[in-house]
């Protein structure tokens, strides 16, 4: 069985690898999964308002591979994705979560994006869509995960 090495989060704060602190590696499924603590953890609360299933329909999302990431010059949280979307290898998003990965770890990875949002420009750059990533609050601090999916899915394969 091919093992997968996911990347992990830096630590609350930022802290980079340059700083002397190494990734640990994910357990793979064999082993024991490590516990983790919700007690601590805070996440928002669900919309009230409800959203039309037609108007939830018009949403695009896509499974797409990470074909090279790097961090926007000028800026502290946008990395800069080139992914493919199973129709185009040239897609970019630009998303703000340099605080919680290095570009060079998600490289390779499959990641799930919405790709018929409008080009939004940022830092002079077309972002093309956006990548989904799950948000909560843990002792004060902002957590994020990016979503990643297991690499047999194709790029572009749609999600219901």
């Amino acid at each position: 069985m091919k093992e997968s090495k996911f990347p992990t989060m830096k630590t609350i704060g930022g802290v980079k690898s340059e700083n002397g602190v190494s990734s640990k590696e994910v357990s793979t499924p064999n082993s024991e999964p490590e516990k983790i603590e919700f007690s601590k953890v805070k996440i928002e609360p669900i919309f009230e308002e409800m959203v039309d299933f037609d108007t939830f329909a018009k949403s695009d999302f896509r499974a797409v591979k990470i074909l090279a990431c790097e961090a926007v010059p000028k800026s502290k949280k946008l990395l800069k994705f080139t992914l493919d979307d199973g129709e185009r290898k040239d897609r970019v998003i630009l998303s703000g979560i340099h605080d919680y990965y290095e570009p060079e770890e998600l490289v390779g990875k499959t990641a799930i994006a919405i790709v018929n949002l409008p080009p939004r420009k940022m830092m002079g750059i077309d972002s093309e869509g956006m990548l989904i990533s799950a948000v909560h609050e843990e002792d004060g601090h902002e957590g994020l995960n990016l979503l990643m999916v297991d690499d047999r899915i194709p790029a572009g394969a749609k999600l219901y």
